[in-house]
C-alpha cells in the first residue's frame, strides 16, 4: 500500500512563507510526475505546480514567481516552497503523484494526499 503524507500547513501572515512537504511511503519502485493542487472555499480544485520526473516544472499564473516546486527522489519526497503569501492563497493544498510500486508491471498509480490547510491572514 502506498501513501502520501503531507505536512507544513498552518496559519501565516500575508507576506510570510511556508514549505509544504509530501512524503511517499510504501513499496515504491519509482515516482513519476508530482503536483500540488489547491481548493479554496467555494472554488474548484486547481493545479498550483507540477514537476516531471526529469525536473521540468510548471506553475499556475497566480503563483508564478512566488512558489517553487521541488523533489528529492532519494527521500521519495516532494516540496512546495511558498513565499510572499497572499490571503487569496488560502486553501486546502493537496499533493499528487504518479507512483510505480514494486509490482511495476501493473503500471503507474495516481495517489493523492489527504490535504493540508494553509491560511493566510492577519
Amino acid at each position: 500500500q502506498v501513501q502520501l503524507v503531507e505536512s507544513g500547513g498552518g496559519l501565516v501572515q500575508p507576506g510570510g512563507s511556508l514549505r509544504l512537504s509530501c512524503a511517499a511511503s510504501g513499496s515504491i519502485f519509482s515516482i513519476g510526475a508530482m503536483g500540488w493542487f489547491r481548493q479554496a472555499p467555494g472554488k474548484e480544485r486547481e493545479l498550483v505546480a507540477h514537476i516531471t520526473s526529469g525536473g521540468t516544472t510548471n506553475y499556475a499564473d497566480s503563483v508564478q514567481g512566488r512558489f517553487t516546486i521541488s523533489r528529492e527522489n532519494a527521500k521519495n519526497t516532494g516540496y512546495l516552497q511558498m513565499n510572499s503569501l497572499k490571503p487569496e492563497d488560502t486553501a486546502v493544498y493537496y499533493c499528487n503523484a504518479d507512483i510505480l510500486t514494486s509490482d511495476w508491471y501493473a503500471g503507474y498509480r495516481e495517489v493523492w494526499g489527504q490535504g493540508t490547510l494553509v491560511t493566510v491572514s492577519s
